[in-house]
């Protein structure tokens, strides 16, 4: 009797590892509103990308800006692109949400393409874990449709949804994280800005 396989963390991508890695170097969407981005932040910014598949857009603009960044990704495949494009940045293949890098502490935290693959009470839980990984005033940037929506991933099949820019309010707000901004790229992908509220001078360690 053979026993089930365990679920697959990277929510079908490493089976399309090749296909994803080519398709990303190629659109790179994105790219330059994230530079625009990365340049408000503060000079040297660490940054955790999750989702970071091989880097690119996301971490090559950051790095391009002058972050130091932190990758998380569940596809073996990607990781080590990632790797090699990227040497000088740590990259742990793990779960989103069992990564110890959770533990440290970034200017800000980038969540491109990835939320909505997580259930909604999994993205819910990683607001909560973002939170608490962002310094005073840190950042945080995800993608998501505005309007709340279920489909099909494109690459994988695998079911995404969004839960719409007001329920994303609330859930954000229960952590502590606000949304400022939102923008739309080129490729017509939404990007929402919240941020960490300040807390008193010596309540928190950095």
């Amino acid at each position: 009797m053979s026993l089930p396989s365990p679920p697959d963390a990277s929510a079908g991508y490493e089976a399309i590892a090749d296909t994803f890695r080519v398709a990303r170097e190629r659109a790179r969407v994105g790219a330059v509103l994230l530079m625009e981005w990365a340049r408000s932040l503060p000079p040297g910014a660490t940054v955790l990308d999750l989702g970071c598949g091989t880097g690119v857009p996301v971490t090559a603009a950051l790095a391009h800006a002058g972050c130091h960044v932190w990758g998380i990704d569940a596809a073996p495949s990607l990781v080590r692109a990632f790797q090699d494009r990227f040497p000088q940045f740590p990259v742990a293949c793990e779960d989103l949400g069992a990564s110890p890098f959770f533990d440290r502490r970034f200017d800000a935290v980038v969540a491109v393409g990835v939320l909505f693959l997580l259930a909604p009470d999994a993205q819910r839980q990683l607001f909560r874990q973002v939170a608490d990984a962002l310094r005073p005033n840190g950042t945080f940037l995800f993608t998501a449709p505005p309007m709340p929506a279920v489909w099909d991933d494109a690459l994988t099949g695998r079911r995404s949804e969004s839960l719409g820019i007001s329920a994303y309010h609330a859930a954000l707000a229960d952590v502590d994280l606000n949304i400022v901004a939102a923008m739309e790229d080129e490729g017509a992908n939404h990007y929402f800005v919240a941020r960490r509220r300040g807390v008193s001078a010596g309540s928190e360690c950095g």
